[in-house]
């Protein structure tokens, strides 16, 4: 009788249901608009119709006749806020642009009043009968625009630091038996969370409430706190539920503050819902951007030569970019690269973080390049890349700390059935359909953040879990819940989880895929200075105390730990040995490489994420491949695509069914960027049109019917005590890309300018 082969090694935790499913599906999940207030007056924006000039007078007659009507504040007579610095630079703002400040309109939907009102209908009505006069100027929209201002990133802004280049890209370039030069383009797209932009301010004597979607309550608190003059220690931010974030949440906008100097002033608490449409302009968005990518290789596929030169809409006073080639120019072998990142200035509300800010751009432009330098080689494209894998990146030479990126391509594309492509356009057809697969390398930097957490255990197993992260969707609650259970040895059940609150211990920005590793690093960490007292107390000599120490494992991965047999703890003759029937511990966690400041920082709402390429010794990234059916109706050029296969290392992996969900999520979004999203922009007026959820296409459920994620194991011991990379940003990236390539083997027709709409198709 054959022996059963060994189970598989593999480094995930389990597959348990998310710790607030009931909650959410049975609608008793608390989001800020549903938070409860005593005796409320209803606020509703005005902003304004034009993206330059300024406001000459107001007509407020019609609007102050409405009954119910309290209060309608303008410049003329709002509170008075301190300035703040960008978040990119180091402050709290998505936007230095202050509403209310002063007449001049520096970008259209800009907030120019508010009204206050008895009753949230009362404050539309008046709202919308508020008479504004302007005068106004011809703005500049966008890229070619008349008045635009353009100039390299490197120098404008902080979050900006290098444009990465090494060896001699123009010899090489110029020497390279295959060259390859492609210009690419991405639009502005708006995050539009299902939870609209809601908050609601209350005081308490000197003591502010504020209820509103962040994924920084801490970056909120002090931000609000230093536009009003006040102590931080008197703002508390609370919202243990985010209906969805995508980056507009990650930093504080121009609304917060104004709600709660109204609120002081009225000495009443006040509620503000803005609409769909207000949100497209008073928060940030994906700012639109151009490529000219050029790459130079040998004969056999070998890379010689790679420059990316990346182009950004930013705000006339804000220079935000987040400057792609960072990735781009590391993501594979070659020894000559060039780089350049510059930023267009424009009369625009100033753009910000979404989903994978730099590499959704970006890698769209390097990964159609790397196809159509697949195409003039005759080369299968995965192979392309295969040639061109790397353990070291080529800047300055750091080693991955783990890199499967081509384990990610093997695994998806025999899943996919990537070797029945024909590799020849237009060769593969359905009938009316053309059929085209394609296929895009993903990336995303494993970044972290110090965190701090408080942890209490009973007697009887119950754990209480405090740390201010942030439950945007992604399944915080659940992995923060896991951690404890694991590294306590209590049932899951008896974990409670307490995030979502400024006056929790610090925890960083709920952006970057940090959350995870930050969050559940700082909870392991206290969860062992627990399990130490404990034992301490149970074998009280020093030789097996630190042989104890030794077997919980303190500095190493739940997989290593395993493997060294950790051993439960008796409980109950723990806290016998004790004397006790609770025992709390708080701490602070840093990830190794963090700066000296980075627990001041974490105190006082700043962000000191490290990790990716900015590591000193190593460069930290997870992988992933993804693979695409696309099939095309030769006459009416209709756009399906009824296939998506993705591979995925992300280090540990928590939980297997909650990661599931947000790479299925990632990579119905990543068709969405390539085929569906777009934020319209009226050139002569600088203005969005499709401000809406009905003119701007997002997918439907009759848009993908097939998606499969595969999740790869894989342990880094080298990034950080969990040895979680993060993933939550990583499946929309290279979606696009590889959609596109699809498109071109299905037609033999490129298209470089996103999104793609049928009549752009000619077959």
């Amino acid at each position: 009788m054959t022996a059963a082969a060994p189970e598989p090694k593999t480094n995930m935790g389990k597959p348990v249901p998310r710790y607030d499913a009931v909650v959410k599906v049975t609608g008793r999940a608390t989001y800020a608009s549903d938070m409860p207030l005593a005796d409320p007056a209803y606020a509703f924006l005005v902003i304004s119709a034009i993206a330059k000039g300024r406001v000459d007078s107001f007509d407020l007659g019609e609007a102050k006749r409405v009954r119910g009507v309290i209060d309608i504040v303008t410049h003329e007579n709002a509170p008075k806020l301190k300035e703040s610095k960008l978040f990119s630079n180091g402050g709290y703002a998505g936007t230095t642009i202050q509403p209310l400040k002063s007449a001049e309109i520096a970008h259209d939907g800009q907030i120019i009043a508010v009204v206050v009102a008895e009753s949230y209908e009362a404050a539309r009505e008046a709202a919308n009968r508020v008479k504004v006069s302007y005068t106004a100027a011809t703005p500049s929209a966008t890229f070619d625009s008349p008045g635009t201002t353009t100039a390299p990133a490197k120098g404008q802004t902080a979050q900006f630091k290098e444009d990465p280049k090494v060896g001699d890209f123009a010899k090489a370039f110029e020497e390279a038996e295959v060259k390859l030069t492609a210009s690419y383009e991405t639009p502005t797209q708006h995050h539009n969370p299902m939870e609209l932009f809601s908050t609601s301010c209350a005081w308490m004597g000197d003591n502010l409430v504020i209820y509103e979607p962040s994924q920084f309550v801490y970056g909120l608190k002090y931000g609000v706190a230093e536009q009003l003059g006040i102590d931080a220690d008197k703002v508390r931010v609370v919202n243990p539920y985010v209906g969805g974030g995508f980056g507009s949440r990650g930093s504080m906008t121009p609304r917060t503050a104004i709600i709660a100097g109204i609120a002081k002033r009225l000495n009443r608490p006040i509620k503000l819902v803005p609409t769909r449409d207000q949100g497209f302009t008073i928060t940030t968005h994906r700012a639109e951007t151009r490529h000219e990518i050029k790459l130079g290789a040998r004969r056999d596929g070998k890379l010689v030569a790679l420059k990316h030169e990346g182009a950004e809409v930013s705000s006339r006073p804000d220079a935000y970019c987040v400057g792609g080639t960072k990735t781009t120019t590391r993501l594979y072998a070659c020894p000559n690269v060039d780089s350049l990142v510059s930023i267009v200035r424009a009369d625009r509300n100033t753009p910000g973080f979404m989903r994978s800010p730099p590499e959704v751009p970006y890698l769209f432009a390097l990964e159609s390049a790397m196809d159509e330098l697949a195409v003039k080689l005759n080369v299968d494209p995965v192979e392309l890349r295969r040639i061109n894998d790397t353990t070291n990146e080529p800047i300055s030479g750091k080693p991955y700390t783990s890199r499967s990126l081509m384990a990610c391509f093997d695994e998806a594309a025999k899943a996919f059935g990537w070797a029945q492509r024909s590799p020849e356009p237009k060769s593969m057809s359905d009938g009316d359909w053309l059929i085209g697969y394609g296929c895009a390398a993903t990336c995303y930097p494993a970044q972290m953040g110090p965190a701090a957490a408080r942890v209490r255990l009973q007697r009887d197993g119950r754990t209480r879990v405090e740390i201010a992260g942030h439950e945007i969707g992604t399944g915080a609650y659940t992995v923060i819940a896991q951690t404890a259970s694991e590294r306590l040895g209590v049932p899951l059940e008896k974990v409670a989880v307490f995030i979502g609150d400024s006056d929790l211990p610090p925890a960083p920005v709920a952006g970057g895929s940090n959350s995870t590793a930050s969050t559940c690093s700082a909870v392991m960490m206290v969860c062992d200075q627990i399990r130490q007292r404990l034992f301490k107390a149970v074998v009280p000599s020093q030789s097996l105390a630190d042989k104890a120490k030794e077997t919980v494992g303190i500095g190493q991965t739940p997989a290593t730990q395993a493997a060294k047999g950790d051993r439960p703890l008796d409980l109950e003759k723990a806290f016998d040995a004790l004397g006790v029937g609770v025992v709390e511990e708080y701490g602070e966690w840093k990830p190794e490489g963090a700066p000296l400041d980075s627990f001041r920082a974490m105190h006082s709402g700043q962000v000191r994420l490290v990790g990716g390429h900015s590591m000193k010794d190593q460069i930290a990234y997870a992988f992933g491949a993804e693979f695409v059916e696309v099939r095309i109706i030769r006459f009416t050029h209709e756009i399906r695509c009824p296939r998506f296969v993705g591979a995925f290392a992300g280090g540990r992996i928590m939980n297997p069914r909650t990661a599931r969900s947000q790479l299925m999520g990632g990579l119905i979004w990543g068709m969405s960027s390539a085929l569906l999203e777009a934020t319209e922009i009226d050139e002569r007026y600088a203005r969005y049109v499709n401000d809406n959820l009905a003119d701007y296409l997002v997918p439907v459920n009759a848009d993908v019917s097939g998606v499969e994620v595969i999740l790869l194991s894989e342990e880094d011991d080298r990034i950080n005590p969990v040895g979680v990379k993060g993933l939550g940003e990583l499946a929309n990236v290279g979606t696009n890309a590889a959609i596109c390539n699809a498109i071109y083997h299905a037609t033999g027709q490129r298209i470089r300018k996103l999104p793609v709409r049928l009549e752009n198709i000619e077959v």
